[in-house]
């Protein structure tokens, strides 16, 4: 009894959605799949990032990337950033602005992060490092991204080079 019960039901409402799927005008039928795909993507986004960590907050990135008016990025380029950020946000008070007496724009970056702020490896060759560092900056500095507040990242990619020219190669 509750198969047949179920089996109408489906039916109903099958028939009821082919019923206006066929009364109504293409244009209203892409418009209300648009809505409904953007309210699940948003749904789910939100359920990801609440319900996790990395993995599961990509998806919000991907949605707010586009918001954002940062043009040419990839989205190998966007998880670099991402990681560097999150590299940054773990390294509680290091890399921000006047903490602990220091000046803001100062920061003492040791060796290490400044190879991995840049994405290189320990030995790298001064033009690795010069073109890691011209590409971040591309992509990140404040006059190329007026939307975008990255006057700081764009300090600690300068900071880093310095660092890596200065204490590698003079």
């Amino acid at each position: 009894m509750n198969l047949f019960l179920l089996g109408i039901i489906i039916f109903v409402i099958v028939y009821l959605f082919l019923n206006w799927f066929a009364r109504t005008s293409s244009k209203k039928i892409a418009t209300t799949i648009k809505k409904i795909a953007i309210y699940i993507s948003l749904i789910l986004a939100v359920l990801f990032t609440i319900g996790g960590k990395f993995i599961f907050s990509l998806p919000m990135w991907l949605i707010l990337l586009s918001g954002l008016k940062i043009k040419g990025f990839t989205l190998l380029q966007f998880y670099q950033l991402y990681k560097l950020i999150q590299f940054m946000k773990n390294n509680a008070g290091r890399f921000s602005q006047g903490q602990f007496g220091q000046s803001p724009g100062s920061s003492s970056l040791t060796s290490e992060e400044a190879y991995k702020l840049l994405g290189l490896k320990k030995g790298a060759s001064k033009e690795e490092v010069l073109k890691a560092a011209n590409q971040l900056q591309k992509k990140i500095h404040p006059d190329m991204n007026r939307d975008v507040k990255t006057e700081r990242l764009s300090q600690l990619v300068n900071e880093a080079r310095d660092k890596i020219i200065k204490s590698d190669f003079s």
